[in-house]
């Protein structure tokens, strides 16, 4: 698990010549990447969400696209388009930003249902249907969509279906005060521009290729459907996690515990993720909000025996 490790740090130690001070958040996204899934990113304005963003795709080297999301943006827009080409007399396919490596989805809830329902078939199957021709796109493929809070004005909610899409909610959330002072100097010395790419194709079809092969306990893995079961079955909670959550959740333990030097998953790798895996997953009756959903999650894990940890 050492190249998990030294992957891990390489990528920390990159992206933080330019986010100041957010290690956990860049290691979830890691961890996200590893699983091959998307994130979320909810936050206010001037968080530092789409510098992190593309932070990250300079780092690994892989071709990245940025997507304006806006109220008049159509999935055409988005996955590209056929049109004629009066010189060759034929129809050609003109591909959209989604063929790429790393796309950001930026202000996602700025856009209409139809157009956040058109990113479904390529977040789940990694493909695009464009007039009945099916495409497959870049792999790795991930989307980082950034949302800005529900009560901002001129925002669309995602609905449950898109929202269990996504591998992760996360929120970047403020600096703190000495943060805030290095982020002001580092502004001024240090631009995105001069980040490097690190990471070797070879480097990440082993992560890819061996991030499976993290082992799960049998202990362990009763402990998980434990806590899954909990949250269909408690009364604060009106919609409890899906087995995509259940598999999501599972996926995030074996990259959380590979990154940490681990080929074995332990409970403090199901406590420290559950939280960000399923908050997205579940509703509350009469609450929504992220903070509420995860202080709900801990809760629950505080509840559940916790099974002795393989020495």
């Amino acid at each position: 698990m050492k190249k998990f490790v030294l992957f891990k740090e390489k990528v920390v130690d990159n992206i933080s010549q330019v986010v100041i001070g957010k290690k956990d958040v860049i290691e979830l996204i890691i961890v996200t990447f590893l699983s091959k899934g998307h994130i979320l990113l909810e936050d206010l304005p001037g968080m530092g969400k789409t510098m992190m963003v593309k932070a990250f795709s300079k780092t690994l080297g892989l071709p990245f696209k940025r997507i304006q999301f806006t109220p008049d943006l159509l999935p055409s827009d988005i996955m590209g388009i056929n049109y004629y080409n009066q010189k060759l007399g034929d129809f050609l396919f003109r591909k959209g930003p989604l063929f790429s490596n790393i796309v950001l989805a930026d202000e996602i809830n700025r856009a209409t249902p139809r157009t956040q329902s058109s990113l479904l078939e390529a977040m789940e199957e990694g493909q695009v249907t464009v007039d009945g021709e099916t495409r497959i796109l870049n792999k790795p493929f991930m989307v980082l969509a950034t949302q800005n809070p529900i009560e901002s004005y001129g925002t669309f909610p995602l609905p449950e279906a898109q929202l269990d899409r996504f591998f992760m909610r996360i929120k970047i959330g403020y600096p703190t005060k000495e943060e805030e002072k290095e982020i002001i100097y580092n502004n001024l010395k240090k631009s995105i521009d001069d980040l490097e790419s690190i990471i070797t194709e070879e480097e990440l079809d082993y992560l890819f290729g061996n991030v499976n092969n993290v082992d799960c306990s049998k202990d362990v893995m009763n402990y998980i459907i434990d806590l899954i079961e909990e949250t269909r079955n408690i009364g604060e909670i009106q919609l409890g996690v899906s087995p995509r959550g259940t598999i999501a959740l599972f996926k995030a333990c074996q990259a959380y515990a590979a990154i940490n030097g681990r080929d074995y998953i332990i409970p403090e790798d199901v406590k420290a993720m559950a939280p960000k895996v399923l908050n997205h997953r579940i509703i509350i009756k009469g609450r929504n909000k992220m903070e509420d959903n995860e202080r709900l999650i801990e809760k629950i894990l505080t509840t559940k025996e916790v099974p002795l940890e393989r020495i």
